[in-house]
């Protein structure tokens, strides 16, 4: 293969068992394959097993029909001490007439762990060109927000605690 370590691309058909009630691809079934594809690049590229912590901005652009070839193109954008931000793209393409478009996108953050499920360190990553330095500079800013999201739900939290007392 010749992608880096840091970039997978898969690509699946779509079956009628991922169908929903109104015959498209259901979003479970694409959440699940995005799970996979973040799990296989962050694994492949730190060498060991991974766990998802957070999915960010999962964004269904359009519908996906059953038949469709889906590729999701998944690049580690950032590196922490055990923690990796993996982008994902997903087009899908109708064999047919061969169109394709943009249908999805998401961020997860997966991090490494050992045989006894500990964190364990990722090598960092080297953003080679201008695209892999502006997704690192993407990644730090979702991960600024993602902090204080969490700050904030925190303080909703105490708040609504307090309140019950």
């Amino acid at each position: 293969m010749n992608q880096p370590a840091h970039q997978l691309s898969m690509t699946v058909l779509m079956s009628p068992d991922m169908a929903n009630f109104s015959g498209n691809v259901h979003g479970g079934a694409i959440l699940k394959q995005l799970d996979q594809v973040a799990y296989a690049c962050a694994s492949r590229y730190a060498g060991r097993y991974v766990v998802t912590l957070s999915v960010d901005q999962v964004m269904f652009l359009q519908p996906i029909h059953v038949g469709e070839l889906v590729t999701f193109l998944a690049s580690v954008n950032h590196t922490g001490t055990s923690s990796m931000e993996v982008g994902i793209k997903v087009v899908a393409e109708d064999i047919r007439n061969q169109s394709v478009r943009h249908v999805n996108s998401c961020f997860f953050t997966m991090v490494a762990v050992d045989d006894d499920r500990k964190t364990v360190a990722v090598p960092p990553l080297k953003p080679a060109n201008y695209d892999e330095r502006r997704r690192w500079g993407a990644a730090v800013l979702r991960k600024q927000i993602r902090k204080e999201q969490a700050e904030r739900f925190e303080q909703v939290r105490q708040a609504a605690a307090a309140e019950t007392i």
